[in-house]
This record gives structure tokens, sequence and C-alpha cells, in this order.
């Protein structure tokens, strides 16, 4: 647990703006359910809108002037939340230099900013490329009450990848190559910055470029774009080899005719998916949310997450809150590849690509010569901005780094996002992340994070792991924002290796949940379906023994199928 550093602050009372805060949350009645249909069960009216698990919880607190001020206190720049990274020090040294880079110290035996052993730095890019498959909310206005129920999801609640897809050639024919004849072909576009793969991006003629995508925030950060290209490649090679697969066990090749490009379309997008689905439940989930809770859910079944059969929806509880935990997996700086677009080689340490995943100081747009810039924003096309994957997936190399530890302390570049990062129709509010995450709580009328652990008939945290929060608004110790509960949570049960029970059972029913409500998925289809591209993958010997989640069939193989890794070549 961060401990020592937490315990101390103590319960006082806080104080906004040098008005004493009260002493208790008033609890507001839960929304209204007489503007939505079936509401009264937290389900909307429509799969496109979001729903609750929780719907008879009122929300954590008033959408008072006061608790707004406090939640922006909570997440401010330099306060609580912040790890108070040593930017200056530079990427590199954020990452080697033992006196920067957030471990335990003799003095310190928590650390500042910890790394996680039990995951690597790709897995929070997972999470966020998992994310941006189920939810993108581009209406609701951070820190105004809106009822969740009568919300829009402009993504689809099924893990179907429609961020890559699209819909299909029928609906985005702009991401598909087009047939010699001119009409819509099954392959996705792929790009290319010059040396290695790219988001396929359009010039704009002024020297910047639009990335065609089925989700744009697919291209935020330089990784999650590699993520993406990876996934098309994927998909894209099983096109060209679907005569070399056995199709027997894929309900879309049954009576179907293979001559057929959109059959073609829809096996090979089949085969990718539950290729995808099962990384998700036998590597990613286990490892954020313990193989316990994987193994409990999947065995006894969701307690909370229940949508009707093929009616599924995207729980606020996910996608506002629980979910966002990753943000505390994010470090300052990564090593984004091994050669800075020079060309591939053997050596590692040749020229590597260091860089802070934001840096407040880059202008938004750089010179429309070399289209570049020194942090790993998304939407720049130069020849080094690709990913050397062995830095965020384990091939066995020993070149494999960690992601931060979940817990109360997130990474300083997250305080001062870029306007590019951040959603047009928030552009007006808090450029601080944890800010953002903090009013959306107030935005989506989210319970408590103890209210959530009583109905789960969960442990609840004592008062000492919510101190910090408390030293600024006390009534955040007895009602806390789900957000912030959930790290804290994380920390005292978990030692900050993943989610704790309340956060990881929203998870894991969430996810697990979404694939039980499809009835394409490989859960709903064959469970005992086995990944089989990739399997012929040489790890090395070198293999991080700490890293937990399956080890079998890792998304290294996945990356390897892709061909956007070779063993013992560093690009």
């Amino acid at each position: 647990m961060k401990g020592a550093g937490a315990a101390g602050v103590g319960l006082v009372a806080g104080s906004i703006g040098g008005a004493t805060a009260p002493t208790a949350v008033a609890a507001p009645s839960p929304l209204s359910p007489s503007r939505y249909a079936r509401g009264d069960a937290g389900i909307p009216a429509s799969s496109v809108d979001v729903g609750r698990m929780f719907p008879n919880l009122p929300p954590f607190a008033e959408a008072s002037d006061t608790v707004r001020a406090a939640l922006l206190e909570v997440g401010q720049q330099g306060g609580i939340l912040d790890a108070q990274d040593d930017l200056a020090a530079g990427p590199k040294n954020l990452i080697v230099d033992p006196s920067v880079n957030g471990n335990s110290t003799s003095t310190n035996p928590y650390g500042t900013n910890p790394d996680n052993p039990t995951m690597t730095a790709g897995s929070t890019f997972v999470g966020q490329f998992t994310d941006h498959d189920i939810t993108f909310d581009q209406i609701s206005q951070l820190g105004v009450p809106q009822n969740p129920l009568i919300s829009s999801n402009t993504r689809t609640p099924a893990l179907d990848l429609d961020s890559v897809f699209g819909g299909g050639p029928g609906m985005r024919p702009d991401l598909y190559v087009d047939n010699a004849d001119g009409s819509v072909g099954p392959k996705l576009k792929i790009g290319n910055g010059g040396v290695h793969e790219d988001v396929p991006r359009v010039p704009n003629g002024d020297g910047t470029y639009t990335a065609l995508l089925g989700d744009p925030r697919n291209d935020e950060n330089l990784i999650i774009a590699g993520l993406q290209c990876a996934h098309i490649l994927f998909y894209n090679r099983v096109l060209d080899e679907l005569e070399n697969v056995d199709l027997r066990r894929f309900p879309s090749a049954r009576g179907a005719d293979p001559a057929n490009l959109y059959v073609q379309f829809r096996i090979a997008r089949e085969i990718t998916l539950w290729h995808y689905e099962w990384l998700l439940v036998n590597e990613h989930l286990p490892q954020i949310a313990s193989q316990q809770m994987v193994n409990d859910v999947l065995g006894r079944g969701n307690r909370f997450y229940l949508p009707p059969a093929g009616d599924a929806f995207m729980s606020i509880e996910f996608g506002a809150a629980a979910y966002r935990f990753g943000h505390s997996m994010v470090r300052p700086s990564y090593r984004a590849n091994f050669t800075s677009g020079t060309g591939d080689r053997t050596n590692p340490t040749t020229d590597p690509f260091f860089a802070l995943v934001f840096d407040k100081n880059e202008p938004h747009f750089s010179d429309p010569v070399s289209y570049d810039r020194d942090d790993l924003l998304g939407g720049y096309r130069a020849p080094r901005r690709y990913v050397g994957w062995p830095t965020f997936f384990d091939l066995g190399d020993g070149e494999v780094k960690n992601n931060k530890k979940v817990d109360t302390t997130i990474s300083s570049v997250l305080f001062t996002l870029p306007m590019p990062a951040i959603a047009p129709h928030t552009q007006n509010s808090p450029t601080v992340l944890p800010q953002r995450n903090l009013l959306r709580q107030l935005t989506r009328g989210l319970p408590s994070g103890q209210a959530i652990a009583r109905a789960m008939r969960a442990p609840r945290r004592s008062a000492t792991d919510r101190a910090e929060i408390a030293s600024v608004y006390s009534p955040f110790a007895a009602s806390t924002p789900l957000w912030y509960y959930i790290l804290a949570e994380a920390e005292a049960v978990t030692d900050s290796l993943n989610l704790g029970p309340v956060g990881g059972r929203i998870v894991t029913e969430t996810l697990i949940g979404l694939l039980r409500a499809d009835p394409t998925s490989y859960l709903s289809v064959y469970p005992r379906f086995q990944p089989f591209l990739g399997t012929d993958l040489q790890l090395g010997s070198n293999l991080n023994p700490n890293i937990t989640g399956n080890r079998s069939y890792t998304r290294a193989h996945f990356l390897y199928y892709a061909g956007v890794v070779q063993p013992g070549t560093c690009r």
C-alpha cells in the first residue's frame, strides 16, 4: 500500500476557497426513471444508450459548486493524485534512473510512482484499445448531471472491434481497399510512415493528415495507433490465408460461399475477434482483476451486470469509473522503439526513441516537412513514429518494461493534456485528466464506492485508506467518488498490483457479460476455443516470471502473426 504517506495525512475537514466543508454529504434521490423505459432495472431503452449496474443507489454527492470545487482540488496538478514526476530529468531517465523513476528507495519503500511487476507496459494500452471498442461519449458535459439512461454511447456495446472495422465495408467503405473494378473489397487499408506501418491517413493539403479510423481516438497516441495497425494487419493476413484455416468451428463459414468477398470479410473478422476476445479473458482480465475474479465470474456467472439476452448495454459504473483505473498505470515516458527510424537491427541499444507520453512544451503543430514531435501524441507520421513491441509485451528477450501500479498516484504528464487528446465537446472543461475523471462522477450521478461495496457485500475500506481525499474534503471519507475509491481499494487490498473486489468485479462482469450477451462471441459459440494463429512464435528464454495472465498464448503471439514483431530483430 502507498501506506505511510496516506495514513499520515489524517482525517481533517478540508476547505474550499476558505469555506469550511460540511460534515456530511447529503444523499440526493436517484435520477428520476420517468424518462426512460425499463429504468427501474437500470436498463436503457436502446443498446446505444448506457445503463446502470446499480440503478437504485443514489449519487455519491449533490452536484453543488462546493462539491465541484472539492473534486477539482482533489484532481489538480500538484495535488494529492499527482506523482510529481521529475519531467525535467528527461524521458529516458524517468525509466532507467532509480533516483527519478518513482520506484522504491531506502527512504521511501513504496516509491513515488512505482512500477507494477505483474504487468507489462503494453497492458495499459490494451485497456485503452478495449475501452475505445465499447465506449464513446460524444455528448456529456463534465460536471453537469445527466441521466445516463438517455445518454448515447456511439460505440456498440459489444467486443466487436467496430473501432477497427467501422461496421464493415458497407458502412465505412473509406476504410477498405478497392478492388480492381472499383468496388469495395474486404481488405482494410494500412498506412506507412516511411519505415514501418502507420494508420492510413489522407493529406489535408497543409502538411497535416487525417487518419482513416473506425474510432478517431485510436490515433490519440503512438502506442494505441500501433495496436490499431496490428489488428488491421492481423485481420488482413487472416484474409490472405483463409484457404489454409480449418473453418468448421466458425459460424460465419457454415453454408457460406467462400468465394464471396463479403463472406470472406465476415469469416476473417470472426477469426480475428475470437483471438482478440480470448486474450481479453485469458490474459488481460487476469492481469488487471486477478485470475480468481475471472474464474469466479466464468464459473458462477454474473451477479450485477445482467443485461437481457441479446440486449447488452454499456454500464456507466464501468465506463465512467471502474475502467478508468488504467490512467493510474500510465508511465510518464516510454521507449517507443529501438531504432528511431534508422532501420531494423539486432542491437536494441543503438538508437532508441524515448519520449514523454505528452509534453506540454511541444507545440500543437510541428513543421510540415518533418511532421514530427518529441512526445508520443498521435497524429504525426514521421519515419520514427512506430512501435518497437518488445518494450511493451514480453518476447523473452529481456527488453520488456512494466507499467505503473494501480494506485492513487497518477503520472504527471496526465495533468497537462494537449488539446488534441481531449474530446472536442469537452475542450472548455479542465485539461487535467484526474479532474475530468472526478467530474464524470457528478455527470453520471455515480454512487459512492462504499454504497457499491455494500450492495456487493464486498469488504469496505477503512477511513485510513481514504485519508488523503478526506484531507481535501472530509465528506469524501464516508462517500467516496467511485473512481477514487477503486484506486484506493487496489492499494489497500492488492498492494496496487490489480483491482480490488469492487473495481475488479465491475470490470470483469462487464467485459465477460458483453461476451456472453453476444451470440457470435467465442464464449457463446465455442468456449473451449484456443487461439491458433501465431503459435509458431519461439519466445526467448528470458521471460519475466512475474507477469500474470495466460502465458501459453499472449499478445506477443498475436503481434507476431500480424507481422509487427520478429524475434531477434529490433526495430
